[in-house]
């Protein structure tokens, strides 16, 4: 009878755990859903440095009373300029709206802004310190944090109007 090497096992062993992984994935009730490890918990610190002479986004801006939202966001990212629109409607509410500029020239983010209009309360640049703090995925990405700095709701992906009916504008009203 001939010996099986164990190298032999190594294809069928790894197969059999992607394979797990993934039965495991589709299970989700949701599987476009990010799970994050952020909600219920403090809104990590900031490490931005002022974009021009736009008011800062401070750590005392995200533990002040009431909801808030801090939006990531690049002159260069194609579906911050599709979510804009939505942006400056939650602004438009009423809503304070900080930006987080993630990884942006200071110069192509201020002309961004300048043609499209500054949505945001208040505003810091990002380099990646930050994004990382945060566990960000990529830009877009919108957190809503509550009066005590907690994180309510993270959305990875533009903000589009039902993003804005269903999870953004409910958590508004509590």
């Amino acid at each position: 009878m001939a010996k099986i090497k164990p190298l032999y096992l190594l294809p069928p062993a790894i197969f059999i755990g992607l394979a797990t992984m993934m039965f495991i994935g589709l299970q989700r009730e949701n599987p476009n859903e990010l799970p994050s490890q952020m909600i219920g918990r403090s809104a990590p610190k900031l490490t931005v440095e002022p974009l021009a002479d736009l008011p800062l986004l401070t750590a005392d801006n995200l533990n002040a009373d009431g909801i808030k939202i801090v939006n990531f966001w690049a002159s260069w990212c194609a579906p911050c300029r599709v979510e804009h629109p939505n942006i400056l409607q939650l602004a438009d509410l009423g809503i304070p709206v900080h930006g987080v500029n993630y990884k942006d020239k200071p110069g192509q983010a201020l002309q961004f802004l300048e043609s499209l209009k500054n949505p945001y309360t208040k505003i810091g640049a990002d380099q990646g310190r930050t994004g990382l703090d945060w566990g960000l995925y990529g830009v877009p990405e919108t957190f809503v944090i509550d009066g005590n700095g907690t994180v309510l709701l993270r959305h990875a992906g533009p903000v589009t109007q039902k993003v804005m009916a269903d999870d953004i504008l409910p958590l508004l009203s509590q």
